[in-house]
C-alpha cells in the first residue's frame, strides 16, 4: 500500500459539472427504480399513512442532508461522503463511516438492474414470465441483469463529460414519466374510499408508519441526495452548486413521490384489498393499475422506463462509488492501484471495476428488490451518523477554514439529524438492524490490516476518537434487540418510551464523537492542500489569468 497521496489522484479529474448538471445527479439518483416499488411496499406497509412516511423520509433526509452540504463546500473533493470522517476523527471513525457509505450505494447498482429485470417479468411474452417468480430473480433473470450491471459500468468507462450528458438527457425523462404516471392514475380513478375503508388511514398504527420510512425504500430513494457530494471534485463552483443541487433535489423528489404515493393508494382496485394493505402483491405495481384501468400506453411507457430510470441511477452510482473507492485510497485504506485515475479521461477505472465485481456479488445473494432496498437502506442510516458530529467537531477544531455554506442554525440541525438517523435506524427493525451492524464490523478486518500495524503512540489517538462509533453500534443493536416488539425487539422498552430512549441515546453520543475529534494527520493535509489551493488562487489573479471561481464562470 501507497501512502495517501496528496490529492495527486483528483488533479486528474476535471471540473466540468455546473449546478444544473448535479440536480441531475442527485435528482437522477433519487428518481431510480424506489418510485416503481416504493408507493407500493409502502402502502402494504402503513396504508393511506404512507403518504405521511414519505414527507417525514424527506425531512430526514433534508435535515442530514444539510450537516453534508457544509461539509462538501469546504472539502470539494471526488468521493467527499467517505472523507468527512477522516478529517474529524481520524482513521477508524473514517473508514467505518466510509465502509458504511460504500456498502449502502455499492449495493444500490445490483438493485436498480435487479428492478428493471422484475418489471419486465411482467411483459406479455412467455420468456419474460421466467426472469422472476414472485420473490426474488432466477438465474436466467440474474443473467439478464448481470448484463445491465456491465452496462452501467460502460456508460462510465470513457469520460465524465459522456457522463454529465447522458444522466441529464435521461433525468428530464425520469421526471416526466413519473408526473405523467401521477397525472393519468388520478385521472383513470379516483377512489378516495380508499383512503378511509380496509383499516382506516393507520390500519396497522404508527409504527408502521415509521417502519415504512425505514424499509420501503424511502430511504433508499433519499439517499440520492449524496451523488452530488461524491461528485464535488468535478464540480465547477461546488461552494454554490452543491448545496443547491442537494437541496433542490430532495423537495423536487418529494413532491414527485407524494403524487405519485397518492395516485397509487386512488388507484387501486378495491377487489385487490380484500386483505387489506398488506395483501397486495404486484409484480410490477405501476404498470399492473395501468392495465387495470385501461391506460394501455401508460404501461408500456412504464415498462421503457423500468429500463431507463434505473438504468440512469445505476450509471449514477457507478459513477459516485469509483470516487468514493478512490477516496478510500486516499485515506490510506486500500491499495494504490485504486487511486489511480486516467488522466485522459479524468475516469478511476480500478475503482470502476472493483465495483462491478461487488455489484455481482450482491446481485448473486440478494436477489429481490425488496431485500436489497433493506439492506440498503440500514446501511444508509448507519453511514449518515458521522455527518452531524464532522461538521460540528470540525467547526471546534478547524473555525478557520473557508465555508462556502455555513448555517447559522447548525449547532441545532446537527444533532437533530443524529436524533433522526438513530430512529430510523430503530425504526428498521430487529433482527435486520442486527444483521447490517454486523455487516459494518465485517468490515474491520481490512482497517486492522493497513492500521494496526502501525506503532501504538501513532495509532492510539485514532481508536480513542474513533470508539465512540463502535459503542454507538452496538449500543443501537441492543436497544433494538431489546426495544418495542412493533419494531421487532422483545419488549422490554415499552412503545414510546423506545422513542425516547433511542433519542437520548443519539444525543449521548453526538456529544461523545464531537468531543472526542481531534487533529489527526488527514486533517493538516487537507487542509495545506485547501491553503495551495488558494494560494494558486492568488497568483492566478495576480498575473491576470482566471482563478478557480473565475474559470468556472468562464466556462459554465
Amino acid at each position: 500500500m501507497s501512502a495517501p497521496e496528496s490529492g495527486t489522484a483528483s488533479q486528474h479529474y476535471r471540473r466540468t459539472l455546473g449546478t444544473i448538471s448535479l440536480t441531475a445527479v442527485g435528482l437522477g439518483s433519487i428518481i431510480g427504480s424506489g418510485w416503481l416499488f416504493g408507493a407500493e411496499r409502502a402502502a402494504r406497509l402503513a396504508g393511506p399513512a404512507a403518504i405521511i412516511a414519505w414527507v417525514i423520509g424527506a425531512a430526514v433526509a433534508l435535515t442530514i442532508a444539510l450537516t453534508y452540504t457544509e461539509l462538501g463546500s469546504m472539502f470539494p473533493k471526488a468521493g467527499g461522503m467517505v472523507r468527512y470522517g477522516q478529517y474529524s476523527h481520524g482513521s477508524l471513525t473514517g473508514y467505518l463511516a466510509a465502509w458504511a457509505n460504500w456498502i449502502a450505494i455499492v449495493s444500490v447498482i445490483p438493485g436498480e438492474a435487479t428492478a428493471s429485470v422484475q418489471y419486465m417479468s411482467s411483459w406479455h411474452f412467455s420468456w419474460a414470465h421466467h426472469l422472476y417468480n414472485g420473490k426474488e430473480l432466477t438465474g436466467t433473470g440474474v443473467a439478464l441483469a448481470s448484463v445491465l450491471l456491465i452496462g452501467y459500468f460502460l456508460l462510465n468507462w470513457f469520460a465524465i463529460t459522456l457522463f454529465a450528458k447522458t444522466n441529464t438527457a435521461i433525468t428530464v425523462f425520469k421526471v416526466v414519466v413519473p408526473t405523467l404516471t401521477a397525472g393519468s392514475l388520478l385521472l383513470a380513478h379516483f377512489d378516495t374510499h380508499n383512503l378511509q375503508d380496509h383499516g382506516g388511514f393507520t390500519p396497522n398504527g404508527w409504527s408502521s408508519v415509521f417502519t415504512a420510512v425505514a424499509l420501503s425504500g424511502i430511504v433508499w430513494a433519499y439517499n440520492g441526495f449524496q451523488s452530488p457530494l461524491n461528485l464535488a471534485g468535478e464540480a465547477r463552483n461546488p461552494g454554490k452548486s452543491l448545496p443547491k443541487a442537494v437541496i433542490s433535489s430532495i423537495l423536487i423528489a418529494l413532491v414527485i413521490y407524494i403524487a405519485l404515493q397518492i395516485a397509487f393508494l386512488l388507484a387501486v382496485p378495491s377487489h385487490d384489498l380484500a386483505n387489506g394493505w398488506g395483501g397486495l402483491n404486484y409484480d410490477s405495481p405501476l404498470a399492473n393499475l395501468s392495465m387495470a384501468w385501461g391506460l394501455n400506453w401508460l404501461a408500456m411507457l412504464l415498462y421503457a422506463d423500468a429500463f431507463i430510470s434505473p438504468t440512469g441511477t445505476g450509471m449514477i452510482y457507478a459513477a459516485t462509488t469509483s470516487r468514493m473507492i478512490q477516496g478510500v485510497q486516499e485515506n490510506g485504506q486500500l491499495p494504490s492501484i485504486f487511486g489511480r485515475v486516467d488522466p485522459k479521461t479524468g475516469i478511476p477505472r480500478p475503482a470502476l471495476l472493483l465495483n462491478l465485481f461487488i455489484a455481482f456479488l450482491f446481485l448473486a445473494v440478494f436477489r429481490g428488490w425488496g431485500s436489497l432496498a433493506e439492506i440498503v437502506s440500514v446501511a444508509t442510516v448507519i453511514s449518515y451518523i458521522t455527518g452531524p458530529v464532522a461538521v460540528m467537531a470540525l467547526r471546534r477544531l478547524a473555525p478557520d477554514l473557508k465555508r462556502p455554506v455555513k448555517l447559522r442554525l447548525m449547532p441545532v440541525i446537527a444533532p437533530v439529524a443524529m436524533v433522526f438517523g438513530s430512529l430510523v435506524l430503530y425504526w428498521a427493525r430487529w433482527p435486520l438492524t442486527g444483521k447490517v451492524i454486523f455487516l459494518m464490523a465485517a468490515g474491520l478486518p481490512i482497517w486492522a490490516w493497513y492500521e494496526l500495524r502501525k506503532p501504538w503512540a501513532e495509532i492510539k489517538p485514532h481508536l480513542k476518537a474513533g470508539v465512540w462509533v463502535i459503542g454507538y453500534l452496538l449500543v443501537m443493536a441492543a436497544v433494538s434487540w431489546a426495544g418495542s416488539k412493533d419494531y421487532g425487539g422483545h419488549g422490554y422498552l415499552p412503545e414510546g418510551w423506545d422513542l425516547l430512549v433511542v433519542a437520548l441515546i443519539a444525543l449521548a453520543f453526538y456529544t461523545w464523537g464531537v468531543r472526542s475529534a481531534w487533529a489527526n494527520p488527514s486533517l493538516a493535509q487537507v487542509r495545506q492542500e485547501l491553503e495551495d489551493a488558494a494560494e494558486a488562487d492568488r497568483a492566478a489573479t495576480a498575473d491576470g489569468r482566471p482563478g478557480t471561481d473565475e474559470t468556472a464562470a468562464a466556462s459554465s
